[in-house]
């Protein structure tokens, strides 16, 4: 029935409009590229360290990335048909809007274009950190790509804690500052999470979709309920950080400012909400992310 399915939607006409390719890039998810840098620059600031113009280069790095990951998703999953029956954002790719070349030539475009970026990133700080950035293309490329794609085996929260929350702030906070700070790791340990939290809800809201193609995400793994219940573990782990890092800094408790809009995020997943209506979930997780890094950077900059 995919297969049949992947055929109806590759006979469409391709028609894509400018409006369709925003959308397949997904703007909900690019929370997950700013919170980093912000929460990277927060860190350098307070160590007396940061550099606006490596800032900006690192926002364009990982904005370039979240971009290319999902259109990279899209082409994977959309030749693979995983994409047929799924009830969430537009796909490119599995809706016959725009031919599976296209979306892997923007994929690399996005990914071209972080690679430019980062290398000019590198070499105005440590030129080591470009093996680090080929690391990360790698990463966002295999997530749904190649033949074995690890977010295929239950891997995808784990690599976006990683690249989305260690990687992307602590190389923000070491391109400014030249060093790693204990301030650095908690802010990278908290927006790690909650950038999981965003994937883990897409991942929630397909598992009734992505079981029956065979990807096997760690939602599927875990089923329903534990899904939701660590959705609200990796909720809770910026406001944790918060009030560990009040007690040396305690006006980085201004990251409590984001708790409302993370509790309307966390609304639908607590009254047990299904398909659909896990969609706006995405975009709430993201803006709690967004205000927390922004409230706890600008605060760490101020002390």
């Amino acid at each position: 029935m995919r297969g049949t399915i992947s055929a109806m939607s590759s006979s469409k006409p391709h028609t894509a409009t400018a409006a369709d390719w925003l959308e397949g890039a997904r703007p909900h998810t690019w929370a997950n590229a700013f919170a980093p840098v912000l929460a990277g620059s927060g860190a350098a600031a307070y160590a007396g360290h940061f550099h606006l113009g490596r800032a900006l280069l690192a926002a364009i790095v990982a904005w370039a990335l979240i971009v290319g990951v999902n259109y990279a998703n899209d082409y994977s999953d959309g030749i693979r048909g995983t994409d047929d029956d799924r009830s969430g954002p537009l796909r490119l790719t599995g809706s016959g809007l725009a031919k599976p070349e296209h979306v892997k030539f923007a994929a690399f475009g996005a990914f071209g274009l972080a690679g430019i970026a980062g290398i000019w990133l590198s070499l105005l700080s440590a030129p080591w950190l470009i093996l680090l950035g080929l690391l990360c293309v790698a990463g966002a490329w295999f997530y749904t790509g190649g033949k074995n794609p690890y977010g295929y085996r239950g891997f995808g929260e784990i690599a976006v804690f990683v690249f989305f929350g260690l990687v992307a702030v602590l190389g923000t906070e070491y391109t400014q500052a030249g060093a790693i700070s204990w301030v650095g790791l908690g802010l990278a340990v908290a927006i790690g999470a909650m950038s999981s939290a965003v994937n883990l809800t897409n991942n929630l809201r397909d598992i009734p979709t992505d079981r029956k193609a065979g990807k096997i995400t760690l939602a599927v793994k875990l089923g329903d309920a534990a899904t939701r219940k660590l959705y609200l573990g990796l909720m809770a782990t910026p406001f944790v950080v918060s009030l560990l890092l009040a007690a040396t800094a305690p006006w980085a408790a201004a990251g409590v400012l984001a708790l409302p809009f993370a509790l309307a995020a966390a609304q639908p997943i607590r009254s047990q909400q299904q398909g659909k209506a896990l969609i706006p979930v995405l975009g709430l997780s993201g803006r709690a992310m967004l205000v927390w890094s922004i409230a706890t950077s600008v605060a760490l900059a101020l002390i």
